[in-house]
């Protein structure tokens, strides 16, 4: 900058020179009468041109690093109004720091502002440009469309960057027909009119120099960029400093850094130097040119500027540019000006068509500068460019583009055996780390895994511990607490006592979850209330889900109604509770023992309420959990223990239990867990027992007859011919194994299929068919026995209490009421009528005391079915059934007990019923209180869907208007048991009356009446009220016939 500076300093002191030169010579020639001397006068004019031209190359030489031919000075006689340019001095820049404090972050306002201000400056055809420029950075810029004629004086030569090297092409490439030209002469009398103006010689200058200029936008940076060059503005001449300065050519004057090689296309090649015919010829150069950018107008000046309408297309040939091609020679001087910003672009161009080896390349001139200027961005990031970005400047895009994506094609070209090498072992690197990285993270997630499992295993271990002592502790301590009741049942029987009621169905989880309603289901039991009709009884009901106020109404009214006549109402000796937990497991249907379990608030509840009293608990089916609400509380269970009761309260278990007390069972056979056990037990069972006309299979785990499943042997294909193989053999003979082996083979063979035909579940709803009850039936076991070999059949239940005392009670007995099918109880008529009472109670006290012997306490429930043998004509009765835990018919029968007044002896099946008072004056005044037998009817679960429709006032408004109640002076009538406020789909049903026949009528004609008031044609709902009284009609008719036959045979 300081040279350049030098020798523009130079140049302006030559010129000042000249000019008082030819002013002196001016004077002389004017003033003087002497005789001009012609050659004197051209020696000084020629030492003056050529003292210029060399200080003006020096110049030129100095700023574009490229030699540049000044024409020479002739007297003109006509004048060339000068062009004016503008240079702005960099004193006007202000100096910009760099800040080491992070400024505050501007507003999305100050953001969007100042995005627009700077695309205004980036425009400088914009007509706020101007004033912005000079608001920002105080920069006048000046009017290039309204320029001022006369030029002011300046004493340094104003220098163009895109001065023309061939004159004669840029004179010849300028005459265009629509521009006026001039003659030789008018040019020098234009230059001879400004010397005698007193111009300075730079203005002569100049003009001629300004037509070879080409005006354009100055290229304005922001400030960053401006403030990273390290150099300051003064010192070395940095490439911003080259784009800010307008007018003046960036040509390379300095190695790039980090380019291996520089293309010969880079250097001023195309450029000639100067020569002697150039010099020779200079007077006349300068007259073309000047006569070329002579215009009429002066004030036309942006006119000069020629439009360039072609794309000036160029050629590149297997990755290299040919210099010295005429194409791309005419490229490079059309776009000298901004040939800074060409470089990179074609380097990187050539770089990858190298690499590619594509053979032809055509380059779009125009795109490629459109390229250059919108991409103003260094050297380093043009490898970053997109490949469809850097390959649209060319016209053939579409062909070098396939060429590009040809698999493989970057291998071929420059540096393609070291790309393939450095792919290949950059492949096998990565594949073997990440072999050793996928090793490591399985060997990793191996050690954590293992870690993992091995504490949680750890702590699986000591939690089982723990709860495996803390359960063994609430056996001791249970165990102790039993013994306690035991040593002292007869004085707590006796005394004022509390019963903690919890109707807990145990069942496993699997059931529990296939069951609908669980919590009605547990809360059936309900009645157990009425064991307050005991006066020194206080009972503390545990409710499996929340009851509504008319539920508590209607048991408190029910309770006050008592016979017996007390100081306390029988109301004030119960309480319902209803645990904190049913409201945290809604739908998890747990067993109402771990609803408590995880109530404290209800266990602390309950244990305020028996302080300082006689309390023990009476459960349902037992569970694990009942052990740890005993154990919180403090008090006995009268029951089994869960272990005992899992292992014998399962079909199995039971049979084991009337095989140990030598009670007649059905043919059959428990424990049986595979397939082939079932065909070949089955298969032997049918051959020993050729007059059973049906089998059943009972799941070990399932109660109520929802895992019973049966198959009847007259679909066997050969049971004909096995039944007249055994009338051949009779009967005495059969017993033989000779005598069975033929049909017990063709049993063998037969029964798979027979079994997989025709045998069904008696409740489809739970298993659809045969397959599904198979499956679950192998998985939890069972028991194959025989049904009764008769057409008439009568199942009795009866309820037991096995005293820890070791006593048998017998508590309930009743005959079984069927709902759908042979093999679903849904009732019983109270007291049971179908087996000699000496006979039943001599079977339930074998029974009894077997329990006893295995542990077995509390109550327990036995299921009989008696039948008459066709072939003896004697009546038979099979123990089919133990239930271990308070059964739904002992619900009922205390509250037809607690309704009646009355007392159940089961060891002469009577129900007696007191007379009731006025009766008993006017007969028997003054003797004993006599007693009547009664007959009830039990319904403990009678459902039907189209009662959730009827509220309970409306449905016991209903039943006042039939005439369906309960009369407190006769005690018989009917009575209700309410099970759920919310759903009320089940309800239980005791009707009592003075004889068996009244009593089953009254049942059956209650059932139809709620049927005809609840239901429409076309809304029948589900209901099992149908079968019942079908099963109730049956019933009758069976009665009615024995009571004729019994006349008879009186007779």
């Amino acid at each position: 900058m300081s040279e350049a500076l030098k020798y523009e300093d130079e140049v302006g002191k030559v010129l000042i020179q000249v000019q008082d030169d030819l002013r002196q010579l001016r004077h002389t020639i004017s003033g003087g009468g002497e005789t001009l001397d012609i050659q004197a006068l051209d020696t000084a004019i020629c030492r003056t041109e050529s003292v210029i031209k060399k200080r003006a190359e020096e110049y030129l030489k100095t700023v574009n690093k490229q030699l540049l031919i000044l024409p020479c000075i002739e007297d003109l006689q006509k004048k060339t109004l000068p062009i004016p340019k503008w240079k702005p001095t960099l004193e006007s820049f202000p100096a910009i720091n760099h800040q080491t404090v992070n400024p505050a972050r501007p507003s999305p306002g100050e953001k969007h502002k100042s995005a627009f201000v700077m695309r205004l400056l980036c425009n400088p055809g914009h007509p706020k440009n101007r004033a912005l420029m000079q608001e920002k950075f105080g920069i006048p810029l000046p009017d290039v469309h309204r320029r001022s004629v006369n030029t002011v004086p300046h004493h340094r030569i104003t220098t163009g960057a895109t001065v023309s090297n061939n004159i004669s092409a840029v004179a010849g490439a300028c005459r265009h027909p629509l521009y006026p030209t001039k003659a030789e002469e008018d040019v020098r009398a234009d230059i001879s009119s400004l010397l005698e103006t007193d111009c300075p010689s730079s203005a002569v200058d100049v003009c001629w120099l300004q037509t070879f200029i080409q005006h354009k936008s100055a290229s304005l940076h922001h400030r960053e960029e401006l403030c990273s060059s390290k150099m300051g503005l003064i010192g070395g001449r940095s490439r911003c400093h080259k784009r800010l300065t307008w007018g003046k050519e960036p040509g390379p004057t300095q190695e790039r850094a980090g380019r291996e090689c520089t293309p010969t296309w880079t250097a001023n090649a195309p450029t000639p130097p100067p020569s002697a015919a150039s010099n020779s010829s200079g007077h006349t150069n300068v007259k073309q040119v000047a006569k070329c950018f002579t215009l009429e107008n002066p004030q036309d000046v942006s006119a000069l500027v020629p439009v360039a309408k072609s794309e000036l297309p160029f050629i590149i040939t297997n990755g290299r540019i040919d210099p010295s091609a005429a194409d791309f020679c005419h490229f490079k001087r059309h776009y000298q000006t901004c040939w800074d910003s060409m470089i990179d672009p074609l380097e990187t161009l050539e770089k990858l068509l190298r690499e590619f080896a594509i053979p032809l390349a055509r380059v779009s001139g125009t795109r490629l500068v459109v390229f250059g200027r919108g991409s103003d961005i260094g050297s380093g990031r043009w490898r970053r460019t997109p490949l469809a970005d850097l390959l649209s400047v060319l016209e053939n895009m579409e062909e070098v583009l396939h060429l590009v994506r040809q698999p493989g094609r970057r291998y071929k070209g420059e540096g393609g055996v070291e790309a393939a090498s450095i792919l290949i072992q950059s492949c096998w690197r990565r594949y073997i780390a990440r072999t050793a990285f996928a090793r490591h993270r399985r060997r990793k997630w191996a050690a954590v895994t293992i870690a993992t499992s091995w504490l949680m295993r750890a702590q699986m271990c000591r939690v089982r511990e723990a709860l495996q002592a803390r359960r063994f502790r609430q056996l001791e301590n249970h165990r102790s607490r039993v013994q306690h009741l035991a040593t002292n049942w007869k004085h707590i029987q006796s005394s004022k006592r509390t019963i903690i009621h919890i109707p807990s169905l145990g069942y496993s989880q699997s059931q529990r979850l296939k069951l609908r309603g669980f919590d009605i289901l547990q809360n059936i039991q309900i009645c157990r209330l009425c064991e307050v009709r005991d006066e020194n009884v206080e009972v503390i009901y545990i409710s499996p889900r929340p009851l509504g106020e008319d539920m508590h109404r209607y048991y408190g009214n029910l309770l006050k109604h008592h016979g017996v006549t007390t100081e306390t109402s029988p109301a004030q000796h119960f309480i319902i509770i209803t645990p904190d937990a049913v409201e945290w497991f809604p739908t998890h249907n747990m067993c109402l023992s771990t609803l408590l379990k995880y109530s404290p608030r209800t266990l602390r509840r309950i244990r305020n309420l028996i302080q300082g009293k006689q309390a023990y608990i009476v459960g349902g089916v037992a569970h694990a959990d009942d052990l740890a609400v005993a154990d919180e509380l403090g008090v006995p269970i009268l029951g089994p223990e869960p272990a005992v009761a899992q292992l014998y309260g399962t079909k199995s278990g039971g049979r084991r239990i009337f095989t140990g007390a030598k009670v007649p069972v059905p043919p059959g056979q428990g424990d049986i867990y595979t397939l082939n056990q079932l065909h070949e037990t089955l298969a032997r069972l049918m051959t020993q027992n050729m007059e059973v006309r049906r089998w059943l299979f009972k799941m070990d785990c399932e109660s109520g007859g929802r895992g019973t499943a049966y198959c009847d042997a007259c679909q066997l294909g050969c049971y004909g011919w096995a039944m007249r193989e055994f009338q051949r053999h009779g009967p005495e003979l059969w017993s033989t194994a000779w005598a069975q082996e033929p049909v017990l083979l063709k049993y063998l063979d037969e029964v798979p299929e027979w079994l997989a035909r025709h045998a069904k579940p008696a409740k489809t709803s739970r298993y659809p068919n045969w397959a599904c009850f198979l499956k679950t039936f192998l998985r939890q076991g069972g028991v194959v026995e025989a049904f009764p070999p008769s057409d008439s059949v009568t199942c009795l239940t009866v309820d037991m209490l096995l005293e820890p005392g070791g006593e048998v009670t017998l508590l309930s007995c009743g005959d079984q009421l069927h709902g759908p099918g042979q093999l679903e109880t849904v009732g019983s008529v109270v007291p049971q009528t179908s087996v000699c009472p000496d006979a039943l109670h001599s079977i339930c006290a074998r029974v009894g005391r077997a329990c006893l012997q295995r542990l077995i306490v509390g109550h327990i429930s036995l299921d009989l079915a008696t039948f008459l043998d066709h072939r003896t004509l004697e009546q038979k009765v099979w123990t089919i059934d133990l239930d271990l835990g308070y059964s739904d018919q002992l619900a009922m029968t205390q509250m037809l007990l607690f309704m009646t007044g009355g007392t159940l002896d089961c060891s002469t099946c009577r129900l007696e019923v007191p007379v009731p008072i006025k009766e008993e004056s006017a007969h028997h005044r003054g003797a004993k209180s006599l007693v009547t037998n009664h007959y009830a009817v039990i319904g403990s679960c009678l459902l039907h869907t189209n009662l959730s429709m009827v509220h309970y006032n409306v449905f016991f408004s209903m039943c006042k208007a039939h005439g369906i109640g309960f009369d407190w002076k006769e005690r018989q009538g009917t009575v209700f048991a309410l099970h759920d406020s919310s759903e009320r789909y089940s309800l239980g049903m005791v009707t009592v009356s003075k004889d068996l026949q009244g009593a089953l009528m009254t049942f059956a004609r209650n059932l139809s009446i709620i049927h005809q008031e609840i239901s429409f044609p076309k809304m029948q709902g589900e209901t099992n009220f149908k079968d019942l009284i079908k099963n109730i009609e049956d019933v009758l008719r069976t009665t009615m016939q024995n009571k004729v036959q019994g006349v008879e045979a009186v007779s």
